[in-house]
């Protein structure tokens, strides 16, 4: 299998990794999967939540792959009770269910990679474990979301907040337009609110949240309706409880 960081450090030790998961075979699976991706050293395993915060406490492990669903301590409480730690080890997030990703991301998890795993998705996350390893977060930096991941085919993808234009409300699910694209992700629009920067994106309606440099501009319909002109042509009616805000934000 080929170096999931090809043109990074050659002399780069190789990740210290745990496995966790209650099902003996999928740790099996994730042993010989492991074994074939470069920069990866397996140093343990373990079958539920409680033995993976013991063993990372002692063996002070890089890289955990992380099962979510385990009786008793689950994956989400255990990377919780990682990321309190100074020097907590990246977490991939190995499950059979995408319900969790925000949960996930939330985390700061690297990767939430589904099973069955094939070995150059497992691969794919690494590399972005590599492409992180040595960089220092900035206690600076943001707690307002940069990314989503979103179920997509047969796996979750990672959609930048950057390339999100706007969010309709469907539900209890939103939905995200890239570009041509749309992705769907269990979510409140109104959870969703409170977690987007308000310097990059504006509610303007009950349904609808649009990426600030997305208007085009603003259309006055009668009787007091507005609605907003988005980039690609589209108009989007602003409902009343938002108007004041959307009208300073045009600086009107």
């Amino acid at each position: 299998m080929s170096d999931p960081n090809p043109g990074g450090e050659p002399d780069a030790a190789p990740l210290r990794t745990l496995i966790v998961d209650d099902e003996p075979l999928a740790v099996e699976r994730m042993q010989v999967i492991c074994a074939g991706i470069d920069g990866v050293n397996v140093v343990g395993t373990a079958s539920d939540g409680q033995a993976a915060l013991r063993l990372a406490d002692a063996l002070n492990p890089d890289l955990m792959l992380l099962d979510l669903t385990m009786p008793e301590t689950d994956g989400l409480t255990v990377a919780r009770e990682l990321s309190g730690q100074d020097n907590p080890p990246a977490v991939i997030f190995v499950t059979a269910h995408d319900e969790f990703a925000v949960e996930a991301f939330d985390l700061d998890a690297v990767d939430y990679v589904l099973k069955p795993v094939s070995p150059d998705r497992l691969q794919r996350a690494v590399g972005r474990v590599i492409a992180r390893r040595g960089q220092q977060r900035s206690e600076q930096s943001s707690h307002w979301l940069e990314e989503f991941w979103v179920p997509h085919r047969s796996e979750l993808v990672r959609v930048p907040a950057s390339d999100v234009q706007r969010i309709d409300a469907e539900r209890d699910y939103v939905r995200l337009h890239v570009g041509e694209q749309s992705f769907l992700l269990l979510q409140t629009i109104t959870s969703l609110e409170e977690r987007l920067d308000p310097e990059r994106f504006i509610r303007i309606h009950r349904s609808y949240i649009v990426r600030r440099d997305h208007v085009s501009g603003l259309r006055h319909e009668g009787l007091g309706v507005w609605s907003v002109e988005t980039a690609d042509g589209d108009a989007l009616r602003i409902g009343r409880t938002y108007l004041p805000a959307v009208k300073k934000m045009a600086g009107r």
